[in-house]
């Protein structure tokens, strides 16, 4: 797999082929480990950068560093579910039914709350605190929760609304 996952918003796609940073294995496996809670990070697999498993795991988590040349820190750890939803998130496919879960207890920084898709610095980004994210545009939908481009960070809300990616922002500190 040559892609790296960021939520909630900005996503990189191929960054392989460019090094990102000199950061060793075991920082990068320390990092992402950071983003959820002892009891998940320990089993947790780790993803690196440019897809490949940096230790192997054996509870259904997978955990990755923060990307490199993003404003926030923020890496993150998904079920298996959340994997599913990110990965047609990334391939701009529906994603599947259920609901996944992550953890973002770094925190994270998004170009948008509304567009899944943008890219780059275009005013200020959504930075959100320490948080846990419900995967599922269906529970985002009838949550009831508000919406906008630019949300209250310290009260759940939903990031992605009106498309298949919406999903649950909410935050634990």
């Amino acid at each position: 797999m040559n892609l790296w996952i960021r939520f909630g918003g900005a996503l990189a796609i191929g960054l392989a082929a460019a090094p990102l940073c000199a950061q060793s294995t075991a920082a990068m496996i320390a990092d992402a480990l950071g983003a959820a809670p002892p009891a998940v990070a320990h089993g947790a697999t780790v993803m690196g950068h440019d897809g490949k498993v940096l230790r192997k795991g054996s509870n259904g988590w997978t955990c990755m560093p923060d990307l490199p040349g993003t404003p926030g820190r923020d890496p993150m750890c998904l079920d298996q579910a959340g994997m599913a939803w990110a990965q047609a998130w990334m391939g701009h496919k529906n994603p599947p039914p259920g609901v996944g879960l992550a953890y973002m207890l770094k925190g994270g920084s998004d170009p948008s709350n509304l567009d899944p898709y943008a890219k780059g610095v275009k005013g200020r980004f959504v930075t959100t605190g320490p948080h846990v994210m419900i995967l599922s545009a269906d529970v985002a939908k009838a949550s009831g929760y508000p919406a906008g481009a630019n949300p209250d960070t310290s009260k759940p809300y939903v990031m992605f609304p009106d498309t298949p990616y919406a999903h649950i922002m909410m935050p634990v500190r």
